[in-house]
């Protein structure tokens, strides 16, 4: 059974497949870095990382630091759950 937040990243992908951006999920798992982004894409030259939620869940502060730090090194850095999806066509459109 998919969790909410799995539903949201199954939405998320499905829109970055529609367009043709290259994207992965990390997995730390004890061995990455952790508070990285679910989602890490790349557009048209652009760096995004997607970062998905489930209702009102919120980023932590380690998660919020990475997203700070993709947009303080330009990159493109968003939170998103099932009630702003819309919120990623609209970045994605204003990258166009």
């Amino acid at each position: 059974m998919a969790t909410p937040e799995n539903k949201v990243k199954k939405q998320v992908k499905k829109i970055l497949d529609d367009i043709g951006a290259y994207h992965f999920s990390p997995m730390t798992a004890g061995f990455g870095r952790s508070g990285v982004p679910d989602i890490i894409a790349c557009y048209k030259g652009r760096f995004i990382g997607i970062e998905c939620k489930a209702g009102k869940n919120e980023p932590t502060l380690l998660q919020k630091h990475n997203i700070r730090e993709i947009q303080r090194n330009k990159g493109l850095a968003i939170v998103v759950n099932e009630d702003n999806i819309e919120a990623l066509l609209t970045l994605v459109k204003e990258i166009e």
